[in-house]
């Protein structure tokens, strides 16, 4: 009743009780901040927009012929995977591994002991080219961190068995990979991580 007796007073030309106007201002902006973003009112800790809002409103402005919802969703995974790069990168350099040799020991540590694969599953959980493998594997005997072994079920194939030196590198590698990707997940609670990986799950069943 306060807003509308303010509203009428104001439209009749009387002048409102003092009370009445300080009542309506603070209804007003209750009214606003309902529909103002929450990132806009969480006493700043979260900006109200980001590179990507800027971007796609640059490209609304000189293409607005386009949608360009897509890239609400896919610029910034590919923004977040960039810095996934590089925390990956220094996490990677800081256990003295490179990224391809990570790729190819994590598969022998996620194995189980003894850790090892034949050379077709690797390639299956790399995606790379039997060249390209032969190849990682190797530089990777070279540097001891994997070796060759003759298959005890076939005489003719090849298992390729992480060393111990090989585990220790990839042990420590992951330890301190997922303390960089803690930090970069940082701004989300268990609930919303959650849930954006359900999200993304779905997107991605369609690739896999």
């Amino acid at each position: 009743m306060t807003g509308v007796n303010s509203e009428a007073s104001s439209a009749s030309g009387v002048t409102p009780h003092p009370a009445f106007r300080t009542l309506d201002v603070e209804r007003r902006a209750s009214s606003a901040e309902r529909r103002a973003p929450s990132a806009e009112r969480d006493n700043g800790r979260m900006p109200a927009h980001d590179e990507v809002d800027r971007i796609v409103g640059a490209w609304v402005r000189e293409r607005p012929d386009l949608d360009f919802a897509p890239l609400q969703v896919l610029s910034r995974v590919g923004r977040l995977a960039r810095h996934l790069d590089r925390a990956r990168r220094t996490a990677f350099t800081a256990s003295g591994l490179e990224s391809w040799e990570f790729d190819v020991l994590s598969a022998l540590r996620r194995a189980g002991s003894p850790y090892q694969l034949s050379p077709k599953a690797l390639l299956q959980q790399t995606l790379v080219s039997s060249g390209t493998m032969t190849n990682r594997i190797d530089r990777l005997v070279t540097r001891a961190l994997v070796e060759r072994r003759t298959d005890p079920h076939d005489g003719r194939g090849i298992l390729v068995t992480m060393t111990v030196d090989g585990r220790q590198h990839v042990d420590t590698a992951i330890s301190t990979l997922l303390v960089s990707e803690n930090e970069l997940l940082d701004g989300l609670s268990g609930g919303d991580q959650e849930r954006l990986a359900a999200l993304l799950r779905k997107l991605s069943l369609d690739f896999d």
